[in-house]
C-alpha cells in the first residue's frame, strides 16, 4: 500500500510538470512573458541568447537543490529534482506554439497551468524547484502562505526583466501571470491554513492512540451533557488543512459517534509544528 502511494506522488509530479511545461510552451514563451523565479530568468536569458530555456531551467536550478537539500530533507529534494528533470524532458518535447493570441489571456492561462503544476507537486510534498524551494525554507521558519511569498520572490525578478527589456506591458502582463501562480498554489497547498478541531467522544483512550500519530498536541477536557448530564471527553487539536482529511478519517474508523466541530483558526501562538 506504502508502495502504491509513492508511485502514486511521483506521478503526480510528473503530472504537475506537464502542467508547468504547457504553460511555459504554450502560454508564457510564445508571448516573451516571464514565469518570475527562476524559471523567468532562465526565460530571460532565452530570450537574449541562444541557449536553450528548457536547459537554462535546468542549470538554474541545481544550485537551489543543493541548497535545498541541506534545509528541507532528502525526500523534498528527490521529488523536487523528479519535478525538474520531468519539466526540463517535457518543455523540450512539447512545441512551442501560440495557443492564446491575446496576451493577457495567455498570461492568466499560462499562470493557472503553472500554478496547478507547482501546487501538486507542493501537495505530494515536493516543489516544482527554483523559488519554490527559497519559499519552502522561508516558510519553515515563517507562518506565511507559500504562494505570497513566491509572489513576492518572484515580482522581483519581473522588475529587473522590466528594467533590461524597457517593455512594461511584457513586465506588467508577466506579473498578472505570477499573482495568478500564487494564489492557484495557495488553493491547492493549503498545509499553512489552520483549523481546531473538538472532538466529544466516549472512546476516549482508543481516538487518543490514532491522533498522537499525527505529531499534533491535543488536550483533553471533562465535559458534561447540559440535557442529558452524561459525562464524556472533549479533545481539542489544532491541525492543519492539508491534514484534515486524515483525521476525519482517524475520527470515523474509531468512533464514528463522536460529535466533531471544525473551525478555521485565525492564528496559533506557542509551540505548532510547521514541518
Amino acid at each position: 500500500m506504502l508502495r502504491l502511494k509513492q508511485i502514486g506522488n511521483y506521478l503526480a509530479v510528473i503530472f504537475g510538470s506537464a502542467m508547468i511545461a504547457c504553460g511555459f510552451n504554450l502560454f508564457l514563451i510564445p508571448h516573451r512573458l516571464l514565469s518570475g523565479g527562476v524559471s523567468g530568468l532562465a526565460m530571460l536569458v532565452g530570450y537574449f541568447t541562444p541557449f536553450n530555456i528548457s536547459l537554462l531551467y535546468l542549470l538554474f536550478n541545481v544550485p537551489l537543490l543543493v541548497a535545498g537539500w541541506f534545509q528541507l530533507g532528502r525526500r523534498f529534494i528527490v521529488m523536487s529534482i523528479l519535478s525538474v528533470g520531468a519539466t526540463t524532458w517535457l518543455m523540450a518535447l512539447i512545441p512551442t506554439t501560440t495557443v492564446a493570441s491575446d496576451m493577457l489571456l495567455a498570461s492568466v492561462f499560462g499562470g493557472v497551468l503553472v500554478g496547478v503544476g507547482a501546487g501538486v507537486s507542493f501537495r505530494v510534498g515536493g516543489s516544482s524547484g527554483g523559488f519554490d524551494i527559497l519559499g519552502s525554507i522561508i516558510t519553515r521558519y515563517r507562518d506565511f502562505p507559500i504562494g505570497s511569498v513566491l509572489v513576492g520572490l518572484n515580482a522581483l525578478v519581473i522588475l529587473a526583466a522590466a528594467y533590461f527589456d524597457n517593455n512594461w506591458n511584457l513586465a506588467l502582463a508577466s506579473m498578472v501571470s505570477i499573482y495568478v501562480s500564487g494564489r492557484v498554489v495557495d488553493l491547492i497547498h493549503i498545509s499553512h491554513i489552520k483549523v481546531t478541531v473538538y472532538i466529544v467522544t466516549t472512546r476516549t483512550d482508543e481516538l487518543l492512540k490514532q491522533l498522537l500519530v499525527l505529531q499534533r498536541g491535543v488536550t483533553k477536557i471533562k465535559t458534561e451533557g447540559a440535557y442529558s448530564h452524561i459525562e464524556r471527553d472533549m479533545l481539542m487539536t489544532v491541525t492543519t488543512r492539508y491534514e484534515l482529511a486524515e483525521l476525519k478519517r482517524i475520527i470515523k474508523n474509531s468512533d464514528p459517534q463522536a460529535f466533531v466541530n471544525i473551525v478555521e483558526t485565525v492564528g496559533v501562538m506557542g509551540s505548532f509544528r510547521k514541518r
